[in-house]
Formats: structure tokens, sequence, C-alpha cells
């Protein structure tokens, strides 16, 4: 059974990039279903994908239609299981949260983060609890969660937030360094220069920090810092691997193999690296595949090979969560 348990519909800041993105999959898609009937480049051709795009911005990222490209894609692709997140800082219910850990001061990096914030900020959660929810309730086998970002001292703050929503699962997520948006390319500069060992130690501890919270079922892309391949010799990572390979099987959690970094970013390697995927199996923690996609035609990326090292490092099993109950399925079946 293949699962893809981290995939999100919709993701700012809105450019001519992200219309041309999204026109994309709706092209490849629409292609695959037999739609516009070979007429590729046409005039007509055009107008319709015009018509569907436009149709695709009315609507928003949370319609059944939109969805149903991601459902009806894995399902070709023999995906059995869907988890569904969201970014919790597209809510503004958890703005604050953001706006009191994230740097978004007067200093450059500031004011591009505060500019990033206010873009990718777009509304309610609510919306999106009720359209998964829906399509849970005709059947669908999707998991409801959310992937929230952990901050050194918002623990007790992000668990009252958490709690007010009922959720299949939560991703925890360390996207941010002492308020710094380390995987955000216009704040790439800041690698520059730095010590990289002690760049992924302030990492790691953040990463511990989130394992040892109580907060999460899921801890996303732990070696993520490496996105734009800035990376020390890994030997020197080793101990830090060993050290949030045992506090995961402490704390009871599960981890991914994130396929997402290996196609969407320059260091073309999926989280964790192998050698750490290793560690985490030799201490016995769960975990689960992720294509961490964020348009429909990327959903199931990569996740066959995804499944073919987790079945060459000693794991026979995957999970997924249902009301914030860990389920494993085989990978074989």
């Amino acid at each position: 059974m293949i699962v893809d348990h981290h995939f999100h519909l919709e993701e700012g800041p809105y450019s001519v990039e992200w219309l041309r993105r999204t026109a994309k999959a709706i092209e490849t898609l629409e292609k695959e279903a037999g739609g516009f009937r070979n007429r590729s480049h046409s005039l007509e051709w055009v107008e319709e994908l015009q018509d569907k795009l436009a149709q695709r911005i009315e609507r928003g990222c949370f319609s059944k239609e939109w969805i149903m490209y991601y459902l009806e894609r894995g399902k070709q692709l023999g995906i059995k299981r869907f988890g569904i997140v969201d970014h919790l800082y597209r809510f503004e219910e958890f703005r604050p949260y953001y706006e009191r850990h994230m740097i978004i001061d007067d200093t450059e990096l500031g004011q591009l983060q505060r500019y990033w914030l206010d873009r990718v900020c777009t509304g309610s959660i609510e919306p999106y609890l009720a359209a998964i929810r829906a399509l849970r309730g005709e059947g669908y086998p999707i998991s409801l969660g959310v992937e929230a970002d952990y901050f050194p001292g918002g623990e007790e703050e992000l668990g009252g937030l958490l709690g007010r929503y009922e959720l299949d699962f939560v991703i925890g997520s360390v996207h941010f360094i002492d308020g710094w948006g380390f995987d955000n390319p216009q704040t790439e500069y800041k690698f520059e220069g730095e010590d990289l060992i002690a760049m992924y130690r302030r990492l790691f501890d953040h990463l511990l920090g989130s394992i040892r919270s109580g907060l999460f079922d899921i801890i996303a892309h732990p070696d993520n810092l490496k996105v734009f391949n800035y990376r020390p010799d890994e030997a020197s990572l080793l101990p830090m691997y060993e050290e949030a390979a045992a506090a995961m099987k402490e704390a009871g959690v599960a981890t991914e193999i994130n396929t997402g970094l290996a196609y969407r970013y320059p260091v073309k390697e999926m989280c964790p690296s192998p050698s750490f995927l290793r560690i985490i199996h030799d201490h016995g923690v769960p975990i689960t595949l992720s294509s961490d996609s964020h348009f429909p035609d990327d959903i199931g990326m990569l996740l066959n090979e995804a499944a073919a090292l987790a079945r060459e490092v000693g794991y026979e099993e995957v999970v997924y969560f249902d009301k914030r109950e860990r389920k494993t399925v085989n990978l074989k079946g």
C-alpha cells in the first residue's frame, strides 16, 4: 500500500509564476483525463485553459474540483491513503503565533518576512476543515491534518491553538531558526560565510524541541536545512542524527521520507538523507511517505523511490494517522 501523507492544496506568495504553475497542473491533468481533445496550442485550447484557470482562482483551492485532481491522480499512481495538510501560517487564526516568533522587524530580513507573511496568510482555517471533512464524509480515504511550525518557547501557545480543532494528525516542522525562515529563496544569502556545523546544531536543537513537545504525530523533513545544498561533511552530523532518532523513539513520534526537496529544490535529495534514515530505522522509529506536493500533478512524486529506499534500509511497514491514532500498513500491500 502506498500512502502520501503530506501534501498541500495551495501556497503563496502569488505571482505570474504561480499562475503559470497552476495552469500547467490543470493542463497536465486535463490531458491525462482525456480533456482538451488533442487541441493543444490552438486558440480554442488556450481559451478553455483560461476558463479552467479562472474557475480555479474563483472557487479556490478548497473546492472539490481542485482536491479531486489530487485524489484521482493519486489513485492512478496506486496511492490508497491520503494525508492532506495545510501550513498554519496560511490561516489568520494562527497569524499572531507567527508574528510573535518570526523576525518581522525593520531589518532587511524582517521586512522581507513580513511581506511574505502578509501574502501567504490568506483566510480562515474553517473552509479548509469543512472541505476535507465533506470529502471524508463521502468515503474518500483522507486524513485531515495541518503542518505546524515549531518555535522554541511557543509550545504552550501552539498547543492551545491546535486544541481547538479536531484533526487526524499534526505534522511538526522546523522552517525557522531563531525566527529566520531558512527555506525561503529570498533569504538564502544568510547561509553565506556561516559556520555550517553550528547552524546545523541550531537546527537540531529546534528539532529536538519539536520532538519532545508532545504536540506532533509526525516530524517532517528532519534535515531540511540542506535545502539549498549548504552542507558540512555528513560525518560531522552523525551524532546529531543519533540524538534526534533516539528522541523520536522516546517520544513515540513518527517521521517521514519526504521527497519534496528531491524534485523541487537545489539539494536534489529526499529528507532524511539515506544515512539519517538508516539511523532512524536502527532506533525503531516508524515512518510514513510524503511527496510534499503543492500542485496536484506532483502528488506521489518519487514515492516509489522512497518506498524502495525504505525497504532497502529495513522497513516493511509505513504508517498513517486517523483521529490521532497511528495505523500501520505493509509497504508491499
